[in-house]
């Protein structure tokens, strides 16, 4: 398969990114720089104007195709096998994926949705250094490809590209709506929806999110930043992974933080990473104000803690400022905080419990749908302990089964 499109277009770095999250072979040829790019066009008889192109390897052609569709074409997205199952697990991260290893192994029938590819967003990490049992280390591609292909082994059914949409509560039943009007009745439901990066609402950053503009790692972009100038916005672990990993292809990486040192939101051996690497410059008390460019990213304007402005070339720039939950869709059913994460044990009991039983360590406000990771209010946001957190709710779904 290959997929044919401008480098800096957004539609066409949605694809790759798919593609590679969900590790399906094929080829990326950027029509700007590959002659055999143009020839493949002339062939298939596409216009320029019908960008990104996929060429299917059983000869199809699919123009401007979106991530849904292609999902649907590669068999990517998989539908529900059963009518009901004793558990529904929202989300594919390190929670996600450590519930439905347990849950499968230990005999529940379970099913995992995940919106975009399994692994979520430590599925975007280029390298977890300090995940227990990895000495050397492992991506998270990796992490996930692993985890996934246990879950599947163990018997866990994983529907990927399905967008949840709604929950419903009937009686001990609750139903789980997907966007795509899909229904899935289970027993339980553990919520592991995980966080998204939060946007850079300075001016230019929207126009130019897929075209310069990148949020998370975006590692599909990483060879094509060889000998450029890299931005990395952002303070915490995520920011700095990305700033090692693109040490190794660009000429130059800038790392923007907002605070006056890196030691309040990233872990030592990080700091000490970043500190050995020659191409590798930390701007502190620094933040990136306006994003220019014709067509594509081509300047940031920065803004240093003494509010001197100055305007700084840039190829690429790579966006980690802090997470929003994804619980849009537990409006009205299930309690959460003011930022919109979602309340557990003790903090669900005084958020309107109904039963006169103490609610369970992770279980919500509903009795039978629970928490783990990100997603939960006051959660540590680390991979081990969301995968610990993802198999201690299972045990205790267990728990709330046999009390029946």
């Amino acid at each position: 398969m290959r997929v044919i499109g401008h480098r800096f277009s957004k539609d066409t770095h949605d694809l790759r990114d798919f593609l590679a999250r969900n590790r399906v072979p094929g080829r990326w040829l950027d029509v700007e720089r590959e002659s055999e790019a143009r020839e493949l066009l002339t062939v298939a008889g596409v216009p320029d104007d019908r960008l990104p192109v996929v060429l299917l390897e059983d000869g199809s052609v699919l123009e401007r195709p979106t991530v849904l569709e292609l999902a649907q074409r590669l068999g990517v997205a998989g539908r529900p096998t059963a009518d009901h199952y004793d558990l529904v697990i929202v989300g594919g991260g390190p929670a996600g994926l450590g519930a439905a290893v347990y849950g499968a192994s230990e005999g529940l029938r379970t099913v995992m949705v995940e919106r975009e590819a399994p692994g979520g967003q430590a599925g975007q990490s280029s390298r977890i250094e300090n995940y227990l049992g990895f000495p050397a280390g492992l991506s998270g591609s990796d992490l996930a490809r692993r985890a996934t292909d246990q879950a599947r082994r163990l018997g866990a059914e994983l529907l990927t590209v399905s967008d949840v949409a709604a929950l419903r509560i009937e009686g001990a039943g609750r139903i789980v709506e997907l966007s795509d009007g899909v229904q899935l009745s289970a027993n339980t439901v553990l919520v592991a929806s995980g966080v998204s990066y939060r946007k850079l609402t300075a001016p230019g950053f929207e126009d130019f999110t897929g075209a310069g503009v990148y949020y998370g790692a975006a590692l599909t972009e990483a060879r094509a930043c060889a000998d450029q100038h890299v931005v990395v916005i952002g303070g915490a672990n995520s920011a700095g992974q990305a700033a090692v990993y693109f040490s190794g292809y660009a000429r130059r990486v800038s790392m923007l933080v907002r605070g006056d040192s890196l030691a309040k939101s990233m872990s030592h051996y990080l700091i000490e990473q970043i500190a050995a690497l020659a191409n590798v410059e930390v701007l502190t008390g620094t933040q990136a104000v306006a994003a220019s460019g014709d067509g594509r990213l081509a300047a940031l304007r920065l803004r240093d803690s003494a509010g001197a402005e100055r305007e700084v070339p840039v190829d690429a720039c790579f966006v980690f400022i802090g997470a929003a939950p994804r619980t849009e869709w537990l409006d009205g059913v299930v309690a959460r905080d003011a930022r919109g994460f979602i309340l557990a044990g003790p903090d669900a009991r005084d958020a309107g419990w109904p039963l006169a039983r103490e609610p369970l360590t992770l279980e919500t406000s509903v009795p039978g749908v629970f928490v783990a990771g990100d997603v939960r209010a006051r959660s540590i946001k680390r991979v081990a302990s969301a995968v610990g957190e993802g198999s201690m709710a299972v045990s205790l779904i267990h728990e709330y089964l046999a009390a029946g």
